[in-house]
């Protein structure tokens, strides 16, 4: 007669005890899953990026969750949401395709430096002198055209010489608040000085260039078009439309004379850090070192944008070829410095 009210105390303790102990193991397994996994904030095109992340999955059995930014507004939006979400990051790393933003977000405070054995020996050229980013693999900036359109002969000797009266109406370029073009016009304000930054302005503001919203993309496609002559972007969109077939070449022109070493063409390499806050700051750090590895160079070499290998120098003559467009002299220009002169320069 007693063994079922007893019984039914058994079972009503079993119960009370598995409403305590369950919820905590549930906790802890999702603390250990938790541990496994980083979301990353990533501005390099999903094509370039995926093969990257995918991996570093199989390396370390860390699972990434990737946010791309779209190509109008490569960088600066996803760098905009960061300042956003400042006090509750959502994010664990920031992978940039260009590395100015990443400076911004640094100096801000918004990114956090990193300590890991893998990065000891990564080139201080390549690196904030605190840690909170790293650099590696990058595109030079070059002016595609097309060679049905243009004889070689005719085509500018230098960055400057865009501001010559022979190419008004005929050059266009990405919108310069966004991506490698807002890094680059902040290259040209610091490395110029304003006086001849400005001068060249005033040129490009005669001459009618063409401020295209769609992107580095965008301005190829004028090119090949034929509604422009020369348009400033990069060399991976110049790859990309000779993969589908499309007639168009590339010039790398200088920033400064012949004779002034380290004046050959912008190389605009990618950064990446680690939120500070960040949720998942261990497995943060491994997919930052990965990124800045030698094994990823490589991959970004033989990847169809043909990335310049830049923390890993020995890399630069594996794959690619003639379609690589490497800058032999890149121009010296400080990361710091142009971050702090690209949004006065825009």
């Amino acid at each position: 007669m007693t063994l079922v009210p007893r019984l039914g105390r058994r079972v009503g303790r079993i119960m009370v005890a598995l409403l305590i102990v369950g919820p905590a193991l549930v906790a802890c397994e999702n603390d250990s899953d938790s541990a496994r996994r980083v979301v990353a904030y990533i501005s390099a095109d999903p094509q370039t990026a995926t093969p990257v992340l995918e991996a570093f999955e199989r390396r370390t059995g860390i699972r990434v969750d990737p946010l791309f930014d779209t190509e109008a507004t490569k960088t600066t939006g996803l760098a905009e949401r960061l300042r956003r979400e400042a006090s509750r990051p959502r994010a664990d790393v920031f992978w940039s395709s260009e590395p100015f933003a990443v400076e911004q977000l640094a100096a801000d405070g918004v990114l956090a430096p990193i300590a890991h054995p893998d990065l000891d020996s990564h080139p201080a050229a390549w690196r904030r002198h605190d840690d909170r980013w790293f650099a590696f693999a990058g595109r030079p900036r070059v002016i595609a055209f097309r060679p049905d359109r243009i004889a070689s002969a005719d085509l500018p000797a230098s960055w400057a010489d865009l501001a010559d009266p022979a190419w008004q109406d005929e050059i266009a370029m990405a919108d310069p608040r966004f991506g490698t073009t807002r890094g680059h016009v902040g290259a040209l304000a610091a490395g110029w000085g304003e006086r001849v930054f400005e001068s060249w302005l005033d040129g490009l503001a005669r001459n009618r260039v063409r401020l295209l919203p769609g992107g580095n993309a965008a301005t190829v496609d004028a090119v090949v078009r034929g509604e422009v002559l020369l348009g400033l972007t990069d060399t991976d969109d110049v790859l990309a439309a000779r993969r589908q077939g499309r007639t168009v070449d590339a010039i790398r022109p200088r920033h400064l004379a012949d004779d002034d070493a380290g004046g050959g063409t912008l190389v605009v390499p990618n950064a990446a850090g680690v939120v500070a806050g960040a949720a998942h700051p261990d497995a943060a750090a491994e997919l930052v070192a990965f990124l800045a590895s030698a094994e990823v160079e490589r991959m970004l070499r033989a990847s169809p944008a043909a990335h310049q290998p830049l923390a890993h120098p020995e890399l630069r003559a594996a794959a690619g070829g003639a379609d690589t467009f490497d800058e032999p002299d890149p121009w010296r220009c400080s990361i710091e410095e142009v971050a702090a002169a690209m949004d006065p320069a825009v």
